[in-house]
């Protein structure tokens, strides 16, 4: 086994969107993502397993355990308006291999769907964040770019690495369209802030009226998700060992 995927449900879905929501910097697009699965109450129909994925698996307190997913959930919109497929997990594969490797099949699934546009989410790491962050994007054609920037965010320049990156670029090489939406974020820790700009705006583009009252619950959920796989690290230890650090320069 390589990759593999576990469909449960083959949707009828009416030009779907896929939106990206893997962890990240400042793990804005996991939190975005989990958020739209839950207010939008999207149901699971496919599961992705990599060989290139984490190898362990986390105990749970009741003596079971949960190994690192990835999956795909489906919104099927009674507006008549172009349903969503949410790619959601909490790990990305840890080779550049793994990478290609996991993307193109899950653009494979999204395009036997009829699926021809992808969104990814993604932090773009700052030293010094604003109040209000900055937002920026990238997208497979010049009429794509002009919809994104339209949404109020500024041409990215530079590069954009992991899933966020590449399922834009090799969607464009299946000739599919879409673009990157990036939030300024410091990227160590789960960024609620960069997360409610994020959401915001891509509410804006597809139409949607998302209740961001319950964004805290949503980072909790996060928190608990990623943290036994060692993704997302203790605020105060790591605060205890840059004071630490710093002691050798008073």
């Amino acid at each position: 086994m390589a990759c593999t995927i576990e469909i449960s449900e083959k949707p009828k879905l009416n030009d779907p969107i896929l939106i990206e929501g893997l962890p990240g910097i400042g793990f804005v697009a996991n939190i975005a993502c989990l958020h739209l699965i839950n207010e939008l109450k999207a149901q699971r129909f496919a599961e992705v397993v990599s060989a290139y994925f984490q190898d362990l698996a986390v105990t749970t307190d009741m003596g079971g355990v949960r190994t690192p997913i990835s999956e795909l959930y489906y919104y099927k919109r009674e507006d008549k308006g172009r349903d969503i497929i949410i790619w959601y997990g909490n790990t990305q594969a840890m080779t550049s291999f793994g990478q290609y490797e996991l993307c193109g099949k899950v653009l494979d699934i999204a395009q036997e769907l009829g699926c021809r546009f992808v969104i990814s989410i993604g932090g773009y790491k700052k030293g010094e964040v604003q109040p209000v962050p900055g937002l920026y994007c990238a997208a497979t054609d010049g009429d794509t770019l002009k919809e994104a920037v339209n949404l109020g965010t500024k041409i990215m320049v530079g590069h954009i690495f992991g899933i966020a990156g590449l399922l834009i670029g090799l969607g464009r090489l299946r000739d599919l369209k879409g673009f990157a939406l990036l939030v300024d974020t410091p990227g160590l820790y789960p960024d609620i802030n960069a997360t409610r700009y994020a959401l915001t705006m891509l509410v804006k583009y597809l139409n949607l009226n998302i209740d961001l009252s319950r964004l805290d619950a949503t980072l909790e959920q996060t928190k608990k998700m990623l943290e036994p796989f060692g993704l997302i690290r203790n605020i105060v230890e790591e605060r205890k060992k840059e004071e630490q650090q710093m002691r050798w320069f008073i």
